[in-house]
């Protein structure tokens, strides 16, 4: 007797579900609740909650149709006609910052990390009771990039014009048209961007099938389905073959699609190459694509950098996990001394002060070029790697010393700053108040994004703004976007480090320290200097007592310069007139 096809189909609908949905829903507290400190025990009820919101964020980053547990209830339906230009349905999936693009290659990048975190220190979604908007976020996610990757050897890497989105400013109600959408394929490839999406779909792979990497780290969520598992390697693998042997060659997706340089252009695709390749030998338990991995860290000369791990370049996270591999499966012939010594150089530059980075007056790592956009970026990364390389580093002086980094990096970023700002908007009253977000700011005029309306219409819970500046100063103005955009990559490093702190910390995040008007007390005068501003770029703006200061100094130094002067003139005077001088 034959099964008939509808119960067939449900039964594959059952094997690639998704984990239910809590009810009622986990919804974030008023900024309020971040102020007052929890009863000590683990988890901990306050990164407990930061994880939520720190996932709830990409729940208000959708794009099309919104599910009936849409929890994010000022958001409306939304760019439901993507893809039509190319008779494809590519509704869904995220916007990538405080605007209405939808891009492959940081959302790929930004699913890798989550995936790999979650992987390491899956368990403290468990215990925060989150795993469910885990396996939600990561469904959204990568059933949009399934979408786009159309055939095997093609790949949609952005939907709708940059400078036509970029012309407007408000709801998402009425994000203006056309919206193109642009495509690498054959001809015309994208090494990086397949590669790139290609880890993403494998290292989420793992975590599906529960593939661990160590004993050393808490083990994946519980989200395992071996169904989704499946499709998501089988993705992986057709664009790892694609971002290796298109016919047209080898290129960055920006030669192909000129228009994706204008926000995300990339300046290379060995790093995408070999994190795609190790993921890949992780999911298929290949000692080959280990070593092809290997082979691009040679040829693409990928152990001379030593710069921060972001969207763009990988290069960082790869001795990490060449040593998780190695030290997982020593058959793959991967030596995991080598590649500790590799990775201790990268990270002995940044702890102890080699490398290019360097700390701010308050404490923050910064990259001179790569931080002036985004500070908090690049800290937050390093402070993920270093944590997870922590139970693999060489001598417990280094474990204690990279973990005491990573733990300063997330206090700054959570108020142990000179600010007293909680960077995360809505986890303390001190929280950046005006995050530059089109669809939360509830204004409409491009002209006058600050004070219309004066007060941002929504609270865009869990979003990561972009950071203070070299100075430590942060203005809290809507459209200074270097300091206060938000963005789906700014988030993937501290979902990884709040899980990791569900898992083993009793203290409460830093910022339930500080009480509302601890940021007004400290909130610069004047204005930035960045990339959407110059008007402040005559140097930091000083308050009186430091102006006072500075006026004192020169006074004492010229008081000293004269009385040296005369001093100098009695000596002269004496040799001219005494032979004994």
């Amino acid at each position: 007797m034959r099964t008939p096809l509808v119960l067939i189909l449900l039964a594959s609908w059952r094997a690639s579900a998704q984990v239910p949905l809590p009810e009622p829903p986990f919804l974030p507290q008023n900024a309020s609740a971040g102020a007052s400190p929890s009863s000590a025990g683990i988890p901990n009820s306050q990164w407990s909650s930061l994880l939520g919101n720190l996932l709830y964020f990409y729940e208000a980053q959708r794009s099309g149709k919104l599910p009936s547990t849409n929890r994010v209830k000022w958001r409306n339906d939304s760019a439901l006609t993507d893809g039509q230009d190319v008779k494809l349905d590519l509704t869904g999936g995220l916007y990538d910052a405080g605007d209405y693009i939808k891009c492959t290659f940081p959302l790929s990048f930004t699913v890798m990390s989550i995936c790999w975190g979650a992987t390491d220190f899956g368990k403290g979604y468990d215990l925060a009771n989150q795993t469910p908007y885990l396996d939600d976020m990561l469904r959204w996610s990568l059933n949009w990039l399934i979408k786009a990757h159309a055939a095997n050897n093609t790949l949609f890497v952005q939907v709708a014009n940059e400078e036509i989105d970029n012309a407007y400013w408000g709801g998402d109600r009425n994000i203006p048209l056309p919206r193109p959408s642009y495509q690498i394929n054959d001809t015309s490839p994208g090494t990086d961007a397949a590669a790139g999406t290609a880890a993403a779909f494998a290292a989420c792979s793992n975590l599906y099938a529960n593939r661990i990497f160590s004993n050393s780290y808490s083990g994946p969520a519980t989200l395992q389905n071996a169904t989704y598992a499946a499709t998501l390697l089988e993705h992986a693998k057709q664009l790892f073959t694609f971002a290796t042997s298109a016919s047209g060659g080898q290129a960055v997706y920006q030669h192909s699609v000129p228009e994706v340089g204008k926000a995300y252009a990339s300046s290379g695709f060995g790093d995408e190459l070999a994190i795609a390749a190790l993921f890949l030998s992780w999911a298929t338990n290949s000692s080959s694509l280990y070593q092809q991995a290997q082979g691009y860290w040679q040829q693409y000369s990928l152990g001379s950098y030593d710069g921060v791990f972001n969207w763009d370049n990988k290069t960082p996270g790869l001795p990490v996990l060449f040593a998780q591999i190695a030290q997982a499966n020593p058959s793959f012939g991967g030596n995991a001394s080598t590649w500790q010594t590799v990775a201790e150089k990268y990270f002995d530059g940044i702890v102890y002060g080699s490398g290019p980075g360097y700390q701010t007056h308050g404490g923050l790592l910064y990259y001179k070029g790569d931080s002036d956009d985004a500070s908090l970026n690049p800290s937050l990364n390093a402070a993920m790697l270093l944590t997870r390389y922590v139970p693999l580093a060489s001598t417990q002086s280094r474990r204690n010393d990279y973990w005491n980094y990573a733990k300063a990096q997330v206090n700054y970023a959570l108020g142990n700053n000179p600010m007293q700002a909680p960077y995360i908007v809505g986890a303390n009253p001190n929280s950046p108040q005006n995050p530059h977000s089109a669809m939360a700011s509830g204004g409409n005029n491009i002209s006058n994004i600050n004070t219309s309306p004066p007060q941002e219409a929504y609270v865009l819970y869990g979003g990561v703004v972009g950071g203070p500046d070299k100075y430590d100063r942060f203005f809290d103005i809507r459209a200074d976007w270097p300091e206060t955009e938000v963005a789906l990559d700014y988030n993937a490093p501290m979902l990884t480090l709040a899980a990791m702190h569900v898992l083993n910390d009793t203290a409460d995040p830093f910022y339930t320290s500080l009480k509302a008007g601890a940021y007004d007390s400290k909130k610069p005068q004047g204005m930035p200097c960045d990339d959407a501003y110059t008007d402040g770029c005559s140097g930091p703006q000083l308050s009186q007592g430091s102006k006072i200061v500075l006026g004192v100094i020169p006074g004492l130094t010229g008081l000293a310069i004269f009385s040296l002067l005369g001093w100098w003139a009695m000596i002269s005077l004496r040799r001219a007139h005494d032979p004994l001088y």
